[in-house]
């Protein structure tokens, strides 16, 4: 049995319908589609930003220098060295406050600081400011340390303040004693700052 014109008619409409709904799908599909590979990507470059964000500060951390100390059993030597240990130490210029009239002190390798090189200086330095020539706990001196270290296989140079943790007593027949405690970092500085060095000296010297 022939369809009649209207039922033909009807049946164009109805394709027509499915055809327009399949395009709509078809693109439907398409922009889904592209937006998980646009996802997929912004998420892998994100990720790629990170990671090497995270890299750029984990190298800054491993090229921050950090010194520790340990004093030997007379307390008259710091033997220094750094806490990270793939960094390396090559050499050390240690400058003195200005009023201990002390020359600087240059180590190659056997990273230290011994109180030999000060302790007299410090002693009369102490008496001029009317210090106590006896400590009733620790005192500190500042110090300039000039580093020259590896790092990641590259040549670095740090320079920082550290204060050096210190005692002193006395005996009658032989004067007052210097006894080195330790090391601590109280700020890094653009080159050799003794400016601010004297300054922090001066401060403690009060």
């Amino acid at each position: 049995m022939s369809e009649t014109p209207k039922e033909k008619a009807e049946s164009a409409r109805i394709r027509r319908r499915w055809v327009t709904l399949g395009e709509v799908l078809a693109v439907a599909a398409v922009s889904i589609s592209g937006l998980t590979l646009w996802n997929s990507y912004t998420e892998r470059q994100d990720e790629r930003v990170e990671k090497a964000g995270e890299a750029a500060k984990a190298s800054v951390v491993n090229r921050t220098l950090l010194l520790k100390a340990v004093a030997d059993r007379s307390a008259k030597r710091l033997d220094l060295a750094p806490l990270r240990a793939e960094q390396s130490l090559q050499g050390q210029t240690i400058n003195f406050p200005t009023a201990l009239g002390v020359t600087p002190f240059d180590t190659t390798g056997d990273a230290r600081i011994e109180s030999g090189w000060f302790d007299d200086a410090l002693v009369k330095a102490r008496k001029a400011s009317g210090l106590r020539a006896e400590t009733r706990g620790d005192e500190k001196l500042p110090v300039l340390l000039t580093t020259r270290y590896l790092a990641d296989g590259v040549l670095m140079t740090d320079h920082a303040i550290y204060d050096i943790g210190y005692a002193t007593d006395t005996a009658f027949l032989s004067g007052t004693d210097v006894r080195l405690r330790g090391l601590s970092l109280v700020a890094r500085v653009k080159g050799e700052d003794r400016k601010r060095l004297d300054a922090l000296w001066s401060r403690k010297a009060k």
